[in-house]
């Protein structure tokens, strides 16, 4: 083994591991690969922000995947019933580590306007939120800085080596 990787010859031990994962870290946070559950009308907007006067394609998240073994991110878009709850639940199982969830308005959120037996009050009863963008339906704006968000907390975490995972702290926009 060389003297200057992860040994304790020298003070740098763990210099080249450090600098990796950050690379590693920052290389990741710009190629999300997401995999949109759309369910109701918040998917106007999500479509929205993916075209050219938006522009998710800068932010390394243009391209959905429509397999979620193929994805890491999972966009719940829209109002979930509780019959829809167990297809919803196992998308996210299928997915790889580590992945990330982004609670897509206010009625993927919280249940919206919805307060009746069929409809669920917020999808973080079922699965593990990391954003939450509230809005009937939410801003294409609010949209990118909540996807802003979560390319810090990629960054962050895969810079901590805790990628197996994820730390679950939601944060809420705007």
């Amino acid at each position: 083994m060389a003297p200057w990787i992860g040994s304790d010859m020298t003070s740098n031990a763990g210099f080249l591991t450090s600098r990796l994962e950050e690379a590693i870290g920052w290389a990741r946070k710009y190629s999300i690969f997401q995999y949109p559950f759309v369910t109701a009308c918040c998917g106007m907007e999500y479509m929205a922000t993916a075209c050219s006067h938006y522009d998710i394609d800068r932010f390394g998240a243009g391209l959905p995947r429509f397999s979620p073994r193929q994805a890491d991110v999972l966009f719940v878009v829209g109002t979930i019933s509780h019959k829809l709850a167990p297809v919803l639940k196992r998308i996210y199982d299928q997915m790889a580590e580590p992945k990330w969830v982004v609670s897509f308005g206010v009625c993927t959120c919280t249940g919206g306007f919805y307060d009746n037996y069929a409809t669920m009050m917020g999808i973080d009863t079922i699965i593990p939120v990391d954003i939450y963008i509230p809005g009937c339906p939410p801003r294409p704006e609010y949209v990118l800085d909540g996807l802003i968000k979560l390319q810090a907390k990629i960054e962050a975490q895969h810079a901590s080596g805790n990628r197996s995972a994820p730390e679950r702290r939601p944060e809420i926009f705007p």
